[in-house]
């Protein structure tokens, strides 16, 4: 594409949606406020972040898992920012690990719904990638006025505890480094892992704080002497290192990792790395800055795999959907992309692009095979906005086609990527490997748009029923008053598919620049490599 107007328009539409995104991560950043960071400092601690940043091996590198949850999400509790856990992948003296690190700053960590819900994130990324899991432990607990969200169900804060063990069993090494408050059910996770630390003076663990110990028994004991570094290291021997400091705590993590040997790798196909062909920041001017707009998405693939690596697989057959081998960053990787144009199918027919037709669903269908008979890890781009509709279609069996694609990625054992570009819309977002279908990473560019249906096709629907209602209690309702239930019902709508919304409830992992997009995949992959691929069947509905 020559950078003409609609270039330019497209570019300044994405730099503003990027700019937005930095904008919001930074307040992010900021916990649960400045002073409550510097509160933390004072104690002769750092910050969530600054444990992190000391901790990992460089920091430019690191991902970042759910820095949006909870977002806007417990205002009437006084928020919750990144779930008051931060959660990235990053490597600790050249391994790969999942660190969790409680954010005191925020409500003192106590977890919320959502925090239960990110840490099972990082745990479920650890099991799936055998990767070491580091916990860097300050939290008061679970946040009581929402226990019952938060403590009884299968998906709830005990089944972390439950992970704890399974991870063991699987030879996860899992570290945890005890540097604030661990208290209650909590004071498990660290001893359930293979190793802990306690930092003297700011770290404590115990089932009973001081205050529920006088209550329940009318004992009456001070924190440390409860559960402090030097009970807890010398006397009960719950605890492996008594640590003087932060510092010192996260330099014998690096340490202990260090000395670890290399498992079994699954042995995904890597060659030396090269350049895309079109530069990453050309992304910004390809993709409209409009999701009705059509575009050729092999121009934004130039823009992100190694050049000269593209091989398309039945190019001419399916054309709304793309599907090749590639590499990325050296890694071989198979692409099931959605195409924006409107293409002319082998029939003379014409199909509207971002729309999964039958052919194209068989063509994903098998493709999406083909990766696994070859262990060919699977990348999927989205801008979907759902299987075709209508009498030809349903003749020409679409369900069956839709069906047999859905199958291929519910079956898939290589790792699978996803990345939301555009729009994620009904059935087509399900074939397309979102969180239901267990990718390894799924992430969305701040263009990326997840529902059910379009807003305005949402709004007119759910207007529809709603004046029917009202008319059938015998309410009026004129020309005037339908465009304004509209525009509210899209309003509220169009809030909900954002993917500002999306990962304020873990739907996806994170939203990104695009021009990140290399880093991710390639370092998901390298994640992945380190567990072995099990053993791809064919189910009946593929045959």
């Amino acid at each position: 594409m020559s950078k003409d107007f609609q270039y330019n328009v497209n570019e300044d539409a994405n730099k503003l949606a990027v700019a937005d995104l930095k904008y919001r991560l930074e307040k992010i950043y900021q916990g649960g406020g400045e002073k409550k960071l510097q509160k933390q400092r004072d104690k002769g601690k750092m910050t969530a972040r600054e444990r992190i940043s000391y901790l990992v091996d460089d920091v430019e590198e690191m991902l970042e898992i759910g820095a949006f949850a909870g977002d806007e999400m417990y205002e009437e509790h006084g928020g919750c920012a990144a779930g008051g856990v931060v959660v990235v992948i990053a490597r600790v003296r050249g391994r790969q690990c999942i660190v969790v690190a409680n954010d005191a700053s925020v409500k003192a960590g106590a977890w919320f719904p959502i925090t239960a819900k990110k840490n099972l994130r990082a745990q479920e990324i650890a099991m799936e990638n055998r990767l070491p899991i580091i916990y860097l432990v300050d939290s008061a607990g679970v946040y009581l006025p929402m226990q019952d969200e938060i403590f009884p169900d299968k998906e709830h804060f005990g089944r972390m505890f439950r992970n704890n063990a399974v991870m063991s069993s699987m030879g996860i090494i899992q570290i945890a480094a005890i540097m604030g408050s661990c208290v209650a059910g909590g004071a498990y996770l660290p001893i359930m892992s293979d190793e802990s630390l306690i930092v003297d003076k700011t770290g404590s663990i115990f089932l009973a704080g001081p205050y529920l110990v006088r209550a329940a028994i009318g004992e009456t004991v001070d924190k440390e002497t409860l559960g402090g570094a030097t009970t807890q290291s010398e006397i009960s021997g719950v605890t492996d290192y008594k640590m003087k400091n932060d510092a010192e705590c996260l330099d014998t993590i690096k340490d202990l990792l260090d000395k670890v040997g290399d498992q079994e790798k699954a042995g995904f196909n890597r060659e030396a790395t090269k350049e895309p062909e079109l530069p990453i920041d050309q992304v910004t001017g390809i993709l409209p800055d409009s999701r009705s707009k059509p575009y050729d998405m092999s121009e934004l693939l130039k823009c992100i795999v190694d050049e000269g690596s593209l091989t398309y697989y039945k190019k001419d057959y399916g054309k709304t959907m793309l599907t090749a081998y590639a590499r990325i960053d050296g890694w071989a990787v198979g692409i099931v992309a959605n195409n924006r144009e409107v293409v002319k199918s082998a029939k003379g027919e014409m199909q509207f692009g971002g729309v999964i037709y039958s052919d194209s669903a068989d063509k994903a269908a098998r493709f999406i095979m083909n990766c696994n008979q070859k262990k060919i890890p699977l990348l999927f781009l989205h801008d979907v906005t759902g299987f075709m509709v209508g009498k030809r279609s349903e003749h020409g069996g679409i369900i069956k086609d839709g069906a047999k694609m859905v199958s291929a990625v519910s079956n898939s054992t290589v790792p699978k990527f996803t990345v939301v570009v555009g729009n994620s819309y009904g059935a087509g977002n399900y074939a397309m490997c979102v969180k239901a279908y267990d990718p390894r990473l799924i992430l969305a560019w701040p263009s990326a748009k997840i529902a059910v249906m379009g807003g305005s096709q949402a709004a007119k629907v759910l207007a529809q029923i709603q004046v029917s209602s009202m008319k059938s209690k015998g309410k009026e309702v004129n020309e005037e008053d339908q465009a304004a239930l509209i525009a509210k019902i899209e309003d509220s709508y169009n809030r909900q598919t954002t993917p500002y919304y999306a990962a304020a409830r873990l739907w996806v992992d994170a939203v990104i620049d695009p021009r990140e997009t290399r880093k991710y995949i390639s370092q998901g992959i390298e994640a992945a490599n380190n567990a072995p691929v099990a053993k791809f069947n064919v189910g009946v509905i593929q045959t």
